[in-house]
């Protein structure tokens, strides 16, 4: 399902710009999303991840993107990320959308 990046920008701005940045170098509570489509999981300079998150050798991409946002903690246990997830597939494809132009 393809989605729509403006609507994903304001699904970032409400439920993930209080901890996660997309700009390049800017951590918060979690990591700066900059540079994601291809990143190995655990892997931004500067950022504390869970042990969990560096071992689990995840290469982002839609469809790891797409299972991860459905349920993070189910996704990868013993993550830190505070983050019920979105259930819906539209948001997800929307947010997905946004942050494929967003993070280059």
């Amino acid at each position: 399902m393809p989605g729509d990046a403006a609507k994903g920008a304001k699904i970032f701005k409400t439920r993930c710009t209080q901890c996660h940045s997309v700009d390049a170098g800017k951590n918060g509570t979690g990591p700066s999303l900059h540079g994601l489509f291809g990143r190995h999981s655990g892997s931004v300079a500067g950022f504390n991840f869970s042990d969990a998150n560096k071992k689990a050798g995840v290469e982002w991409n839609e469809a790891e993107l797409d299972k991860y946002l459905t349920d993070p903690k189910k996704y990868m246990p013993g993550n830190k990320m505070a983050f019920a997830g979105l259930k819906k597939d539209k948001e997800r494809a929307d947010l997905i959308a946004y942050l494929k132009d967003a993070t280059k």
